[in-house]
């Protein structure tokens, strides 16, 4: 049964150009450095060839960071920071970043980061939110031009079950909002409305030691983080992982709801980008335009864990 939640399953028609996330790498370990895996950058060629080069120690950069401090990142400003890609990311106009460390138990096997351009049109949310004294408060977030619903976020906490963020972290499993604006289940939904936000992600986001992470992600319609979202629970774990992975839950703008209770949907370990995932356990930032993926240009994929395990596969299409 899927854990996520739908407000209604009226889709969205509208289309955008601008996208609230310009970029999107992978960094997976290798030795004792972070190096490239995969990304998607658009036309910024010359960051993207930056990227191709550079490789991280732990705790240096912005995945480094993710690793050694075992929990996700914001970074909202490079200058003066210690991203090391500043000038590049000067140049390709990119203005903040969120790296997502994946960790299977307390071994990490990639880092994702995404990076976001500031301008007066861009709205949307990356949230991380972490528990303190029984309670999910915001530990940090990026905005864009959302400020108003920056500051009812920096104002609200959730008990377990509450909310999006309560909701995941109470089943332990990711969860897909629509029309947070309208939605009585959104406890931000008059603000979220106002911003122009329209559907929620939740992920669970495991890391050694046991303290809660949950990442929200809050598409509006004008600048979308994406246009499709699909939930996957990977079954059959067995000790050379899952066997396959069953589709519960999923929007489109294009194809409205992605699931049906009475037709099941499945991927095996191996087959597509999501079997992929599956199959190995490491993101992948897939951008193809000649061969898109259900079709659309590019997509991420993110496999959640659950201690050693793969539990859910996530995928979002832009």
């Amino acid at each position: 049964m899927s854990h996520a939640l739908f407000i209604n399953d009226v889709a969205s028609t509208e289309t955008a150009e601008r996208t609230f996330v310009e970029v999107a790498e992978v960094w997976v370990p290798e030795g004792d450095r972070l190096v490239w895996s995969s990304g998607n950058y658009g036309a910024l060629e010359a960051f993207q060839s930056a990227s191709e080069k550079q490789s991280f120690a732990k705790g240096e950069g912005l995945p480094g960071k993710a690793w050694s401090e075992t929990r996700p990142v914001v970074l909202k400003g490079f200058d003066g920071s210690y991203f090391l890609r500043t000038d590049a990311a000067r140049a390709a106009g990119l203005t903040s970043a969120v790296a997502v460390p994946i960790f299977a138990g307390a071994k990490l096997k990639a880092v994702l980061v995404v990076l976001c351009a500031d301008d007066e049109v861009r709205t949307g949310a990356i949230e991380v939110w972490s528990e303190e004294n029984g309670l999910l408060m915001l530990d940090d977030g990026y905005y864009g031009a959302a400020k108003q619903f920056e500051w009812v976020s920096k104002h609200t906490h959730f008990p377990r079950g509450q909310g999006l963020p309560g909701g995941v972290w109470a089943a332990s499993a990711p969860m897909l909002m629509r029309d947070l604006g309208a939605g009585y289940r959104f406890i931000r939904a008059e603000s979220a409305g106002q911003a122009g936000l329209t559907t929620g992600l939740g992920l669970p986001i495991a890391v050694p030691g046991g303290k809660t992470f949950v990442m929200t992600l809050l598409s509006a319609r004008g600048t979308p983080i994406a246009r499709r979202f699909e939930l996957w629970k990977a079954r059959g774990a067995g000790p050379d992982g899952a066997k396959d992975a069953l589709l519960t839950d999923g929007i489109c703008q294009r194809d409205g709801p992605l699931w049906d209770d009475e037709k099941e949907k499945t991927v095996d370990a191996w087959q597509g980008p999501i079997g992929q995932v599956l199959g190995s356990g490491i993101p992948l930032v897939k951008h193809d335009t000649a061969a898109p993926s259900a079709g659309y240009p590019a997509m991420v994929a993110l496999p959640l864990y659950r201690d050693t395990a793969v539990s859910h596969v996530v995928a979002w299409y832009y």
